[in-house]
């Protein structure tokens, strides 16, 4: 089942977890983001992509890395 990703751009500290431990879905661009090839909506404030169900560990994980919670993963 694929997964929506949720980045809370203006919580976010950019310290640069997210991307470090799920490369494949994150990147640090000022602040993080679901890359170009899973985003379906970017503005200043959110990023929100859609992943496969094979990438949910990594995005799970990086989730639960965040420190200040600004991700949210949740079934399609």
């Amino acid at each position: 089942m694929p997964l929506r990703v949720t980045v809370d751009r203006k919580a976010c500290l950019a310290c640069g977890a997210a991307p470090s431990v799920c490369p494949d879905v994150f990147v640090l661009d000022g602040k993080n983001r679901v890359v170009d090839k899973y985003s379906v909506s970017l503005t200043d404030a959110v990023s929100v992509g859609e992943v496969p169900d094979e990438l949910g560990e990594c995005v799970k994980k990086a989730a639960e890395i965040c420190p200040v919670s600004a991700i949210k993963v949740a079934p399609i």
